[in-house]
């Protein structure tokens, strides 16, 4: 199993749900997440002055998806999450050792 997370702007969140939800994973976390990257913020004008923002709002996706789907899936969020401007985003996969489902005591992949 991988867990996926994307970190993406916040205006493509409803875009990647559909995506996700039309290739048949329908289910994530979704936070709200404020950082940077390389670009180090954005300098911004209001009325008249300049003004730094050094953490911009971000969404961060998690998705914990079996390790045939996983690629499938990263594919997914960034075709739909791509602008192609700087500040488009990361997705991070990391492995997942277990899973274990609250309501029913499953384990492993049948948690999912």
């Amino acid at each position: 199993m991988k867990r996926i997370e994307a970190i993406i702007r916040p205006d493509k969140v409803e875009d990647v749900r559909r995506a996700l939800g039309k290739a048949g994973y329908p289910g994530m976390t979704v936070s709200e997440v404020e950082g940077h990257g390389k670009q180090k913020g954005v300098t911004q004008q209001w009325r008249g002055e300049s003004y730094r923002v050094d953490l911009l709002p971000k969404a961060k996706l998690d998705l914990v998806v079996s390790d045939g789907d996983a690629e499938r899936i990263i594919q997914t969020i960034a075709s739909s999450a791509k602008t192609g401007a700087v500040g488009d985003g990361k997705i991070f996969v990391s492995d997942v050792r277990d899973v274990y489902r609250i309501r029913t005591g499953e384990r492993g992949e049948g948690a999912l």
